[in-house]
Protein backbone atom coordinates (compact mmCIF):
# COMPACT_ATOMS: atom_id res chain seq x y z
CA UNK A 1 0.00 0.00 0.00
CA UNK A 2 2.65 2.38 1.00
CA UNK A 3 4.94 1.75 -2.09
CA UNK A 4 1.87 2.52 -4.59
CA UNK A 5 0.86 5.71 -2.60
CA UNK A 6 4.59 6.79 -2.51
CA UNK A 7 5.12 6.57 -6.53
CA UNK A 8 1.73 8.55 -6.89
CA UNK A 9 2.79 10.97 -4.13
CA UNK A 10 6.36 11.36 -5.71
CA UNK A 11 4.32 11.64 -9.52
CA UNK A 12 2.16 14.53 -8.17
CA UNK A 13 5.13 16.16 -6.12
CA UNK A 14 6.37 16.46 -9.25
CA UNK A 15 4.10 17.69 -11.34
CA UNK A 16 3.03 20.10 -8.60
CA UNK A 17 6.59 21.55 -8.16
CA UNK A 18 6.97 22.45 -11.72
CA UNK A 19 4.29 24.69 -11.37
CA UNK A 20 5.31 26.18 -7.82
CA UNK A 21 6.35 29.86 -6.96
CA UNK A 22 7.48 30.17 -3.86
CA UNK A 23 6.74 33.55 -2.31
CA UNK A 24 10.09 35.20 -1.26
CA UNK A 25 11.60 37.94 1.08
CA UNK A 26 14.55 39.21 2.42
CA UNK A 27 15.64 39.54 6.43
CA UNK A 28 18.60 41.88 7.45
CA UNK A 29 21.23 39.68 8.82
CA UNK A 30 24.27 42.55 9.48
CA UNK A 31 24.15 46.38 9.84
CA UNK A 32 26.37 49.42 10.27
CA UNK A 33 29.26 47.96 7.92
CA UNK A 34 31.23 50.49 6.21
CA UNK A 35 30.93 50.60 2.28
CA UNK A 36 29.83 46.40 1.92
CA UNK A 37 30.51 45.26 -1.56
CA UNK A 38 30.78 41.59 -1.80
CA UNK A 39 29.64 38.26 0.13
CA UNK A 40 30.98 35.24 -0.17
CA UNK A 41 31.94 31.74 1.13
CA UNK A 42 34.91 29.16 1.99
CA UNK A 43 34.22 26.35 -0.58
CA UNK A 44 32.41 23.65 1.87
CA UNK A 45 32.34 25.83 4.64
CA UNK A 46 28.46 25.87 5.88
CA UNK A 47 28.93 27.98 8.98
CA UNK A 48 30.63 31.08 7.73
CA UNK A 49 30.29 33.70 5.26
CA UNK A 50 32.81 36.50 4.45
CA UNK A 51 32.02 40.07 3.72
CA UNK A 52 34.10 42.31 2.22
CA UNK A 53 34.18 45.81 3.12
CA UNK A 54 35.34 48.14 0.63
CA UNK A 55 37.09 51.03 2.71
CA UNK A 56 36.95 52.79 6.14
CA UNK A 57 38.97 55.83 5.16
CA UNK A 58 42.29 54.35 3.42
CA UNK A 59 41.14 50.53 5.02
CA UNK A 60 39.55 48.00 3.58
CA UNK A 61 38.15 45.07 5.64
CA UNK A 62 37.04 41.27 5.57
CA UNK A 63 34.30 40.65 8.01
CA UNK A 64 33.22 37.40 9.34
CA UNK A 65 29.72 36.05 9.61
CA UNK A 66 28.49 33.25 11.60
CA UNK A 67 25.55 31.92 10.33
CA UNK A 68 25.49 29.44 13.38
CA UNK A 69 24.87 32.32 15.79
CA UNK A 70 24.21 35.11 12.87
CA UNK A 71 26.50 37.18 14.10
CA UNK A 72 28.85 39.64 12.52
CA UNK A 73 32.48 39.36 14.19
CA UNK A 74 33.76 42.50 16.02
CA UNK A 75 37.12 42.45 14.54
CA UNK A 76 37.99 41.97 11.27
CA UNK A 77 39.54 38.78 9.64
CA UNK A 78 41.59 41.20 7.45
CA UNK A 79 42.53 44.81 7.11
CA UNK A 80 44.49 46.11 4.19
CA UNK A 81 45.32 50.02 4.55
CA UNK A 82 46.70 52.33 2.29
CA UNK A 83 44.15 51.84 -0.29
CA UNK A 84 43.00 54.87 -2.71
CA UNK A 85 39.58 56.33 -1.62
CA UNK A 86 37.66 56.60 -4.88
CA UNK A 87 34.24 55.78 -5.58
CA UNK A 88 35.47 52.86 -7.49
CA UNK A 89 38.42 52.29 -5.30
CA UNK A 90 39.40 50.06 -2.73
CA UNK A 91 39.24 46.07 -1.68
CA UNK A 92 37.33 44.98 -4.16
CA UNK A 93 37.33 41.20 -4.68
CA UNK A 94 37.68 38.16 -2.41
CA UNK A 95 38.24 34.08 -3.66
CA UNK A 96 38.63 31.34 -1.30
CA UNK A 97 41.17 28.61 -2.77
CA UNK A 98 39.06 25.54 -3.71
CA UNK A 99 40.68 23.87 -1.06
CA UNK A 100 41.03 26.75 1.44
CA UNK A 101 39.56 24.52 4.48
CA UNK A 102 43.14 22.46 3.59
CA UNK A 103 45.50 25.05 2.74
CA UNK A 104 43.88 28.11 4.25
CA UNK A 105 44.80 30.55 0.83
CA UNK A 106 42.48 32.93 -0.17
CA UNK A 107 43.25 36.05 -3.03
CA UNK A 108 41.70 39.67 -2.79
CA UNK A 109 41.65 42.43 -5.65
CA UNK A 110 42.48 46.18 -4.57
CA UNK A 111 43.42 49.26 -5.75
CA UNK A 112 46.40 51.23 -3.75
CA UNK A 113 47.12 53.90 -2.72
CA UNK A 114 48.42 54.90 -6.49
CA UNK A 115 45.39 53.82 -7.72
CA UNK A 116 47.35 50.57 -9.17
CA UNK A 117 44.91 47.49 -9.26
CA UNK A 118 46.72 44.22 -6.92
CA UNK A 119 46.37 41.22 -6.50
CA UNK A 120 47.48 39.30 -3.27
CA UNK A 121 47.86 35.83 -2.02
CA UNK A 122 47.08 35.71 1.90
CA UNK A 123 46.70 32.71 4.32
CA UNK A 124 44.16 32.14 7.17
CA UNK A 125 45.99 31.57 10.51
CA UNK A 126 45.60 28.21 12.19
CA UNK A 127 42.75 25.99 11.40
CA UNK A 128 40.69 27.70 8.31
CA UNK A 129 37.67 26.47 9.68
CA UNK A 130 37.84 28.37 12.42
CA UNK A 131 40.32 31.03 11.84
CA UNK A 132 39.42 34.27 13.34
CA UNK A 133 42.36 36.07 11.34
CA UNK A 134 44.61 36.12 7.98
CA UNK A 135 48.10 36.22 8.39
CA UNK A 136 49.30 39.64 7.65
CA UNK A 137 52.69 39.24 6.81
CA UNK A 138 51.68 35.99 4.40
CA UNK A 139 50.73 38.73 1.50
CA UNK A 140 52.20 37.85 -1.64
CA UNK A 141 51.26 39.79 -4.50
CA UNK A 142 50.29 37.93 -7.34
CA UNK A 143 49.36 40.62 -10.45
CA UNK A 144 49.75 44.41 -10.47
CA UNK A 145 47.74 46.55 -13.07
CA UNK A 146 48.63 50.10 -13.43
CA UNK A 147 44.85 52.25 -13.84
CA UNK A 148 45.26 55.11 -15.79
CA UNK A 149 42.04 56.65 -14.45
CA UNK A 150 40.21 56.22 -11.04
CA UNK A 151 37.12 54.62 -12.22
CA UNK A 152 36.65 51.57 -14.09
CA UNK A 153 38.22 48.77 -11.78
CA UNK A 154 36.71 45.75 -12.53
CA UNK A 155 37.23 44.00 -9.13
CA UNK A 156 35.95 40.78 -9.00
CA UNK A 157 37.74 37.21 -8.74
CA UNK A 158 36.49 33.73 -8.84
CA UNK A 159 37.95 30.16 -8.66
CA UNK A 160 36.32 28.58 -12.04
CA UNK A 161 35.24 25.22 -12.07
CA UNK A 162 39.12 24.41 -13.67
CA UNK A 163 40.58 25.44 -10.86
CA UNK A 164 42.26 28.85 -12.44
CA UNK A 165 41.64 31.81 -10.99
CA UNK A 166 39.77 34.41 -12.92
CA UNK A 167 39.79 38.14 -12.90
CA UNK A 168 37.86 40.60 -14.32
CA UNK A 169 39.57 44.09 -15.07
CA UNK A 170 37.75 47.22 -16.36
CA UNK A 171 38.63 49.06 -19.12
CA UNK A 172 40.98 51.54 -17.44
CA UNK A 173 38.25 54.24 -16.63
CA UNK A 174 37.32 57.59 -18.02
CA UNK A 175 34.63 57.58 -20.35
CA UNK A 176 33.71 55.95 -23.88
CA UNK A 177 37.66 53.53 -23.52
CA UNK A 178 39.77 56.46 -25.16
CA UNK A 179 42.39 54.22 -25.57
CA UNK A 180 40.61 51.58 -27.02
CA UNK A 181 42.15 48.89 -24.36
CA UNK A 182 39.50 46.77 -24.01
CA UNK A 183 39.64 45.73 -27.60
CA UNK A 184 43.44 45.55 -27.30
CA UNK A 185 44.94 41.47 -26.82
CA UNK A 186 48.37 42.33 -27.40
CA UNK A 187 49.39 45.08 -25.06
CA UNK A 188 46.17 45.44 -22.56
CA UNK A 189 45.63 43.68 -19.89
CA UNK A 190 42.13 46.14 -19.27
CA UNK A 191 38.73 45.52 -19.88
CA UNK A 192 39.10 42.04 -19.95
CA UNK A 193 38.83 38.92 -18.03
CA UNK A 194 42.07 37.18 -17.28
CA UNK A 195 42.70 33.08 -16.57
CA UNK A 196 45.64 32.61 -14.78
CA UNK A 197 46.82 29.74 -12.66
CA UNK A 198 48.15 30.13 -9.18
CA UNK A 199 48.94 26.72 -8.13
CA UNK A 200 51.62 25.43 -10.58
CA UNK A 201 51.97 22.05 -11.77
CA UNK A 202 51.51 20.45 -8.60
CA UNK A 203 48.05 21.98 -7.94
CA UNK A 204 49.36 22.76 -4.27
CA UNK A 205 49.68 26.99 -4.14
CA UNK A 206 52.61 28.03 -1.94
CA UNK A 207 55.00 26.27 -3.74
CA UNK A 208 57.74 27.11 -5.54
CA UNK A 209 56.11 25.73 -9.40
CA UNK A 210 53.44 28.62 -8.64
CA UNK A 211 55.95 31.12 -10.37
CA UNK A 212 56.44 31.35 -13.64
CA UNK A 213 57.81 34.43 -14.03
CA UNK A 214 60.45 34.15 -11.38
CA UNK A 215 62.11 37.01 -12.06
CA UNK A 216 58.99 39.58 -11.92
CA UNK A 217 58.42 39.87 -7.96
CA UNK A 218 54.69 41.38 -9.13
CA UNK A 219 53.44 37.71 -10.89
CA UNK A 220 52.90 35.06 -8.78
CA UNK A 221 51.39 32.72 -11.41
CA UNK A 222 51.62 30.58 -14.58
CA UNK A 223 49.55 30.61 -17.87
CA UNK A 224 47.20 27.73 -18.52
CA UNK A 225 48.37 26.17 -21.35
CA UNK A 226 45.47 26.34 -22.93
CA UNK A 227 44.19 30.14 -22.87
CA UNK A 228 43.27 31.16 -26.23
CA UNK A 229 46.14 33.49 -26.81
CA UNK A 230 49.24 31.82 -25.47
CA UNK A 231 52.11 31.94 -28.06
CA UNK A 232 50.72 34.62 -30.90
CA UNK A 233 52.18 37.38 -29.76
CA UNK A 234 49.18 38.56 -27.18
CA UNK A 235 48.49 38.86 -23.82
CA UNK A 236 48.85 35.33 -22.72
CA UNK A 237 46.88 35.77 -19.35
CA UNK A 238 43.61 37.11 -21.59
CA UNK A 239 40.78 34.78 -21.16
CA UNK A 240 38.05 36.71 -22.90
CA UNK A 241 38.22 40.79 -24.08
CA UNK A 242 35.75 43.45 -25.47
CA UNK A 243 34.21 44.19 -21.73
CA UNK A 244 33.86 47.97 -20.25
CA UNK A 245 33.75 47.45 -16.36
CA UNK A 246 32.07 43.99 -15.67
CA UNK A 247 30.65 44.19 -12.66
CA UNK A 248 30.24 40.90 -10.84
CA UNK A 249 30.76 37.59 -12.57
CA UNK A 250 29.94 34.36 -11.40
CA UNK A 251 30.08 30.78 -12.01
CA UNK A 252 26.85 28.51 -12.06
CA UNK A 253 28.00 25.95 -9.38
CA UNK A 254 25.80 23.46 -11.41
CA UNK A 255 26.60 23.58 -14.83
CA UNK A 256 29.77 25.99 -14.49
CA UNK A 257 28.76 28.19 -17.09
CA UNK A 258 30.28 31.96 -16.47
CA UNK A 259 27.40 34.98 -16.10
CA UNK A 260 29.35 38.42 -16.46
CA UNK A 261 27.18 41.38 -15.87
CA UNK A 262 28.89 44.07 -17.56
CA UNK A 263 27.90 47.67 -16.81
CA UNK A 264 26.97 50.23 -20.31
CA UNK A 265 28.03 53.63 -21.40
CA UNK A 266 25.33 55.89 -21.38
CA UNK A 267 21.81 53.78 -22.00
CA UNK A 268 22.91 49.91 -22.14
CA UNK A 269 23.01 47.69 -19.61
CA UNK A 270 23.72 43.89 -20.59
CA UNK A 271 24.37 40.45 -19.29
CA UNK A 272 26.77 38.23 -20.96
CA UNK A 273 27.46 34.34 -20.62
CA UNK A 274 30.14 32.04 -21.35
CA UNK A 275 29.43 28.46 -21.30
CA UNK A 276 31.11 25.60 -19.82
CA UNK A 277 33.61 24.15 -22.05
CA UNK A 278 34.33 27.35 -23.93
CA UNK A 279 37.53 27.21 -25.19
CA UNK A 280 37.75 31.11 -24.25
CA UNK A 281 38.78 33.94 -26.49
CA UNK A 282 35.15 35.60 -26.72
CA UNK A 283 35.40 39.32 -27.83
CA UNK A 284 32.20 40.88 -26.09
CA UNK A 285 32.16 43.58 -28.15
CA UNK A 286 33.00 46.90 -26.22
CA UNK A 287 33.98 49.84 -27.10
CA UNK A 288 32.84 49.19 -30.57
CA UNK A 289 29.39 48.15 -29.30
CA UNK A 290 27.48 48.73 -26.08
CA UNK A 291 25.00 46.30 -25.60
CA UNK A 292 23.87 45.28 -29.14
CA UNK A 293 24.01 48.43 -30.37
CA UNK A 294 27.17 50.49 -32.41
CA UNK A 295 28.93 52.73 -29.90
CA UNK A 296 32.70 53.52 -31.58
CA UNK A 297 33.21 51.08 -34.31
CA UNK A 298 36.47 52.57 -35.67
CA UNK A 299 38.95 49.80 -36.33
CA UNK A 300 37.02 47.29 -34.97
CA UNK A 301 36.91 43.76 -36.45
CA UNK A 302 33.36 42.58 -37.52
CA UNK A 303 30.47 42.19 -35.71
CA UNK A 304 30.76 38.42 -36.26
CA UNK A 305 33.44 38.03 -34.36
CA UNK A 306 32.07 39.15 -31.74
CA UNK A 307 29.37 37.84 -28.76
CA UNK A 308 26.73 39.75 -28.08
CA UNK A 309 24.57 39.80 -24.71
CA UNK A 310 22.15 37.49 -23.68
CA UNK A 311 19.65 40.09 -22.31
CA UNK A 312 20.20 44.25 -22.33
CA UNK A 313 18.71 46.92 -20.20
CA UNK A 314 17.75 50.06 -21.22
CA UNK A 315 18.03 52.94 -19.47
CA UNK A 316 15.10 54.76 -20.96
CA UNK A 317 12.65 52.57 -21.26
CA UNK A 318 13.60 49.23 -18.67
CA UNK A 319 13.33 50.93 -15.09
CA UNK A 320 17.71 50.68 -15.39
CA UNK A 321 18.72 54.09 -14.16
CA UNK A 322 22.56 53.87 -14.33
CA UNK A 323 24.43 50.32 -13.58
CA UNK A 324 23.70 46.91 -13.20
CA UNK A 325 24.95 44.93 -11.04
CA UNK A 326 25.47 40.93 -11.61
CA UNK A 327 24.11 38.29 -9.41
CA UNK A 328 24.08 34.51 -9.20
CA UNK A 329 21.99 31.50 -10.87
CA UNK A 330 19.77 30.45 -8.27
CA UNK A 331 20.88 26.70 -6.59
CA UNK A 332 19.93 26.92 -3.09
CA UNK A 333 17.18 25.17 -1.08
CA UNK A 334 14.14 26.91 -2.45
CA UNK A 335 13.35 24.26 -5.54
CA UNK A 336 11.51 26.66 -7.82
CA UNK A 337 14.03 28.96 -8.10
CA UNK A 338 17.05 26.40 -9.33
CA UNK A 339 17.90 28.34 -12.07
CA UNK A 340 16.90 31.58 -12.56
CA UNK A 341 19.60 34.60 -12.66
CA UNK A 342 19.22 37.32 -10.07
CA UNK A 343 20.73 40.76 -10.81
CA UNK A 344 19.96 44.30 -9.98
CA UNK A 345 20.31 47.93 -11.09
CA UNK A 346 22.67 49.92 -8.98
CA UNK A 347 21.16 53.59 -9.18
CA UNK A 348 16.91 52.54 -9.12
CA UNK A 349 17.62 49.62 -6.73
CA UNK A 350 15.69 47.06 -8.38
CA UNK A 351 16.07 43.57 -8.28
CA UNK A 352 14.82 41.10 -11.15
CA UNK A 353 15.41 37.49 -12.86
CA UNK A 354 15.36 35.55 -15.61
CA UNK A 355 16.23 31.84 -16.87
CA UNK A 356 17.93 31.48 -19.73
CA UNK A 357 17.81 28.03 -21.48
CA UNK A 358 21.04 28.33 -23.41
CA UNK A 359 19.08 30.17 -26.33
CA UNK A 360 16.09 32.57 -24.84
CA UNK A 361 15.40 34.26 -21.73
CA UNK A 362 12.67 33.25 -20.38
CA UNK A 363 10.52 34.22 -17.26
CA UNK A 364 11.70 37.39 -16.64
CA UNK A 365 10.38 38.91 -13.48
CA UNK A 366 10.85 41.89 -11.40
CA UNK A 367 11.82 41.39 -8.14
CA UNK A 368 11.80 44.60 -5.96
CA UNK A 369 8.48 44.52 -4.40
CA UNK A 370 8.56 40.73 -3.47
CA UNK A 371 12.09 40.98 -2.04
CA UNK A 372 11.67 44.24 -0.19
CA UNK A 373 12.66 43.80 3.30
CA UNK A 374 9.51 44.05 6.65
CA UNK A 375 8.87 47.10 8.40
CA UNK A 376 10.83 50.37 7.89
CA UNK A 377 13.77 48.42 6.29
CA UNK A 378 14.84 48.88 2.77
CA UNK A 379 17.48 47.54 0.10
CA UNK A 380 19.21 50.68 -1.68
CA UNK A 381 22.18 51.01 -3.64
CA UNK A 382 22.75 47.33 -4.20
CA UNK A 383 26.67 46.35 -5.09
CA UNK A 384 26.58 43.03 -5.09
CA UNK A 385 25.36 39.49 -4.54
CA UNK A 386 26.73 36.70 -2.82
CA UNK A 387 25.87 33.08 -1.94
CA UNK A 388 26.49 30.88 1.03
CA UNK A 389 28.13 27.23 1.19
CA UNK A 390 23.94 26.17 0.79
CA UNK A 391 23.18 27.79 -2.18
CA UNK A 392 21.39 30.62 0.01
CA UNK A 393 21.29 34.10 -2.09
CA UNK A 394 22.49 37.28 -0.28
CA UNK A 395 22.34 41.08 -1.07
CA UNK A 396 24.76 44.09 -0.17
CA UNK A 397 23.55 47.39 0.63
CA UNK A 398 26.25 49.71 0.36
CA UNK A 399 25.05 52.20 2.92
CA UNK A 400 25.52 49.26 5.70
CA UNK A 401 23.82 46.53 5.31
CA UNK A 402 23.39 42.72 4.45
CA UNK A 403 20.04 41.09 3.56
CA UNK A 404 19.31 37.46 2.94
CA UNK A 405 16.72 35.97 0.51
CA UNK A 406 14.45 33.92 2.15
CA UNK A 407 10.87 31.79 1.68
CA UNK A 408 8.21 34.24 2.84
CA UNK A 409 6.28 31.69 5.49
CA UNK A 410 6.61 28.48 7.09
CA UNK A 411 7.84 25.17 5.06
CA UNK A 412 4.79 23.31 5.00
CA UNK A 413 6.51 20.32 3.65
CA UNK A 414 9.06 19.60 6.24
CA UNK A 415 7.15 17.20 7.97
CA UNK A 416 10.20 16.38 9.81
CA UNK A 417 11.37 19.92 10.66
CA UNK A 418 14.47 19.41 9.48
CA UNK A 419 14.77 22.67 7.56
CA UNK A 420 15.01 20.41 3.85
CA UNK A 421 11.76 19.21 2.11
CA UNK A 422 12.92 15.87 0.73
CA UNK A 423 11.78 12.27 0.39
CA UNK A 424 12.22 11.73 3.81
CA UNK A 425 9.85 13.99 4.75
CA UNK A 426 7.14 11.90 2.43
CA UNK A 427 8.46 8.96 3.93
CA UNK A 428 7.75 10.17 7.27
CA UNK A 429 4.36 11.31 6.55
CA UNK A 430 3.58 8.12 5.08
CA UNK A 431 4.54 6.36 7.88
CA UNK A 432 2.67 8.31 10.48
CA UNK A 433 -0.62 8.36 7.96
CA UNK A 434 -0.53 5.02 7.98
CA UNK A 435 -0.96 4.35 11.37
CA UNK A 436 -3.09 7.70 12.24
CA UNK A 437 -5.92 7.29 9.50
CA UNK A 438 -9.27 7.62 10.83
CA UNK A 439 -7.56 8.06 14.51
CA UNK A 440 -8.84 11.89 16.11
CA UNK A 441 -5.73 14.61 16.30
CA UNK A 442 -3.01 14.82 17.37
CA UNK A 443 -1.34 11.79 15.85
CA UNK A 444 2.03 10.91 14.69
CA UNK A 445 5.35 9.63 15.42
CA UNK A 446 7.43 12.49 13.84
CA UNK A 447 5.26 15.06 13.33
CA UNK A 448 0.99 15.59 13.12
CA UNK A 449 -0.56 13.39 10.65
CA UNK A 450 -3.30 16.00 10.88
CA UNK A 451 -2.13 17.96 8.28
CA UNK A 452 -4.98 20.16 7.85
CA UNK A 453 -5.42 20.76 10.97
CA UNK A 454 -9.27 19.74 11.08
CA UNK A 455 -8.83 17.03 14.47
CA UNK A 456 -9.52 14.50 12.01
CA UNK A 457 -6.90 12.50 9.93
CA UNK A 458 -8.41 11.42 6.45
CA UNK A 459 -7.53 11.45 3.04
CA UNK A 460 -7.74 15.09 3.19
CA UNK A 461 -4.92 15.21 4.96
CA UNK A 462 -2.69 12.84 2.44
CA UNK A 463 -4.08 15.33 -0.28
CA UNK A 464 -3.12 18.57 1.30
CA UNK A 465 0.57 17.48 2.26
CA UNK A 466 1.14 16.14 -1.32
CA UNK A 467 0.43 19.71 -2.33
CA UNK A 468 2.86 20.86 0.10
CA UNK A 469 5.51 18.70 -0.62
CA UNK A 470 4.94 19.15 -4.18
CA UNK A 471 5.60 22.92 -3.87
CA UNK A 472 8.57 22.61 -1.75
CA UNK A 473 10.22 19.33 -2.61
CA UNK A 474 12.97 19.20 -5.03
CA UNK A 475 12.73 15.68 -6.04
Amino acid sequence: MHISIFAAGLTAAVSLSALAQTPLTTERIASGLSNPLYVTHAPGDSNRIYIVEQRSGSTGRIRIFDLNTNTLATSAFLSISSLSTGNEQGLLGLAFHPDYLTNGYFWVNYTNAAGTTVIARYQAVGDPATASFANVASAQTVLTLAQPFSNHNGGWIGFGPDGYLYISTGDGGSGGDPGNRAQDTTSQLLGKMLRIDVDGADDVPGNADDDGFPADPNRLYSIPSDNPFVADGNDDEIWAFGLRNAWRSSFDRATGDLWIADVGQNNWEEINIQPAGSSGGTNYGWRCYEGNNAFNTAGCASASTMTFPIHVFNHSTDGFSCSVTGGYVYRGPICDLRGTYFFADYCSNRIKSFRYDGASVTEFTDRTTELDPPGSLAINSITSFGEDNAGNLYIVDQSGEVFRMIRSGPIAGDYNADGLVDVLDFLDFIDDYGTCDGQPAPCGSIGDADFNGDTVIDVLDFLDFLDAFGQDSCI
